[in-house]
């Protein structure tokens, strides 16, 4: 004897018994066999659970190992929905090929009872009325003599034409009554030979006499005919009957089978609901709750893998998944841990590096100021009392203090702009503009520059970081004017969306599109000192400006008359530091 396994929860059926749905299964699988029942383990529904089934003689299959899933568990998802919709399918295209068929079988009995039996037996009526109006005719031609009552004859006997001819071709169709018709016509012509043709062809005042004469044989004759014509209506009437019952019972076989149509896919939705329920949508519900957990924070919580091998699989990899992130969760804890000291030490070597190029920069002024006042004393007392060479050093000596100040003012801002702890209120752009200007005041002058500018708007942010903003983009537009024009200057200003798009253009030397990052590196410079004095400091400064308040700037290289400056600022809302929250081009500063 070999031990077998067959399914419950994975088709969605309790265990049975000896006579259950498993046993009958396996007895067609197998052959000669029986199964022994074992109720399903409710604690893994949608599980394949297997039940022991003992196979008496050969040929069955051989022995799984134990605790191994049941066959069930080899098939994945798109197989079962394969197999299901190939089985419904089938029972649907073998039960629709019925209905069609019932469908075509029952038109045509309705066809048949309507283009047919029905207009036949009408036509048999016309044929009985035209007889009548012969006999009547022909009567009253033979009780009067007057050639106007063989009116009713005449129309009589065209009637009779015409209708033989449709009944004919009514009859050919429907297989029934050629006989009776033929033996109606032969009724007909009997009556015509033996009465009617003679009382219609009698002399004039004899018809009277003949039709007296053959009144018998006439009446004999037209019996035989009226017996003949209600036979052929008899057959007709009883053709038409089987051809209405036919109909009733080809529409009740319809209704029946289009019954069974509904119930076989009522049926077949609740399978298969109740099959994708068990079978996948369960075990997918489990295995969503349990990544959930484990997607929650619950590294710890293991995943069951049930359900179709291909969810199965899935199960499988989540599981695999969680223990790898929770094996490697303590390493990045302690990674973490490590990480959280050396930032927190690099923003203590941060501020004390900030502080102390504070300090430092601080603390270089006031010896410079003294060489800037005694090298200017010396400069106005002794200009001309010393050589040429003594007064050139003396100049050479105020140049270079007065840069190193500038440079170390330039420092000061530049460590300054975005530290935390910087007040952010409501500023007027207008009135940030016109004091850049108002500093600007000489230059402007001494240029003839023409600034305007568009209505500038209100913007949260530092006024003083700003106004250094501004004041740095128009002296940049002053500084690098082109000789050959009168500088034009236009800071315009456009709301898009939750930004305002803020623009700084001039008529100047421009820029070459490949320095558009260069020129916002800290003391990066692209022309000599003599040229254009200056630190390297400036746009730098700029940019650290604009993305302490949330924003970029870049330069516009699709502009070719001159430079265009482009930067964006927040509507409204909190600024969060650059300081404290690096920008992505904090570093180029």
């Amino acid at each position: 004897m070999v031990r077998g396994r067959g399914w419950c929860a994975a088709v969605g059926l309790p265990a049975s018994g000896r006579g259950g749905v498993e046993s009958r299964l396996l007895a067609n699988r197998y052959g000669r066999q029986r199964v022994g029942g074992q109720a399903c383990d409710g604690r893994r529904a949608g599980i394949v659970v297997v039940e022991e089934a003992v196979v008496e003689g050969g040929g069955g299959p051989s022995a799984e190992p134990a605790g191994a899933p049941g066959r069930a568990s080899g098939w994945t998802t798109s197989r079962w929905l394969s197999v299901g919709v190939g089985a419904a399918l089938t029972v649907l295209v073998v039960l629709g090929v019925l209905g069609g068929w019932l469908l075509a079988h029952g038109t045509a009995v309705n066809q048949r009872l309507i283009n047919r039996s029905t207009p036949a037996l009408i036509g048999a009526v016309r044929l009985d009325n035209a007889l009548i109006n012969q006999e009547t005719g022909v009567r009253g031609y033979g009780m009067t003599g007057r050639s106007e009552f063989l009116e009713p004859y005449h129309l009589g006997v065209a009637a009779q034409d015409r209708t033989v001819a449709d009944l004919r071709r009514l009859l050919t169709a429907e297989g029934v009554g050629a006989a009776a018709l033929d033996a109606v016509l032969a009724r007909a012509a009997d009556w015509h030979r033996v009465y009617a043709d003679r009382v219609v062809a009698a002399p004039p005042g004899q018809p009277v006499e003949v039709a007296t004469t053959q009144a018998a044989t006439g009446k004999a004759a037209f019996d035989a005919l009226r017996a003949a014509s209600n036979a052929l209506q008899g057959e007709l009437t009883a053709s038409r009957a089987q051809a209405g019952a036919d109909l009733v019972h080809v529409r009740t076989v319809r209704n029946w089978t289009f019954s069974a149509i509904a119930a076989v896919i009522l049926a077949g939705a609740v399978l298969a609901f109740v099959g994708l329920r068990r079978a996948v949508s369960g075990p997918l519900s489990r295995l969503a709750a349990d990544a959930t957990r484990v997607s929650a924070g619950s590294f710890d919580h293991p995943i069951q893998p049930s359900g179709p091998a291909d969810i199965q699989t899935v199960a499988g990899a989540v599981e695999r998944m969680r223990r790898r992130l929770a094996a490697e969760l303590q390493t990045s804890e302690q990674a973490r841990h490590v990480l959280d000291r050396q930032a927190e030490e690099l923003r203590r070597s941060n501020t004390d590096l900030e502080q102390f190029a504070y300090v430092a920069s601080h603390d270089l002024q006031e010896p410079l100021r003294k060489v800037i006042s005694f090298c200017q004393l010396l400069e106005r007392r002794y200009t001309g009392q010393l050589d040429d060479r003594a007064d050139k050093y003396i100049a050479f000596i105020v140049d270079g203090a007065a840069r190193m100040q500038k440079l170390i003012q330039d420092l000061l801002a530049f460590s300054r702009a975005g530290r935390a702890g910087t007040a952010i209120e409501p500023v007027d752009l207008e009135q940030v503009y016109h004091r850049a200007v108002d500093s600007l005041t000489l230059t402007i002058d001494e240029t003839d520059a023409q600034l305007s500018h568009d209505p500038l708007p209100t913007v949260p942010g530092h006024g003083a970081s700003l106004e250094m903003l501004l004041t740095n983009l128009l002296g940049n537009a002053l500084k690098f004017r082109h000789p050959e024009r009168t500088p034009v200057i236009h800071v315009g200003a456009d709301r898009d969306g939750d930004t305002w798009r803020l623009s700084v253009t001039d008529n100047g030397i421009g820029i070459d599109p490949q320095f558009s990052e260069k020129v916002f590196v800290i003391f990066q410079r692209l022309h000599s000192r003599d040229a254009y004095p200056g630190t390297g400091i400036g746009l730098a400064l700029c940019r650290k400006i604009v993305e302490f308040h949330g924003g970029h700037i870049d330069l516009d290289n699709g502009y070719t008359d001159g430079t265009r400056m482009i930067l964006t600022l927040p509507v409204a809302g909190s600024i969060t530091p650059a300081a404290l929250i690096p920008a992505s081009r904090q570093d180029d500063s």
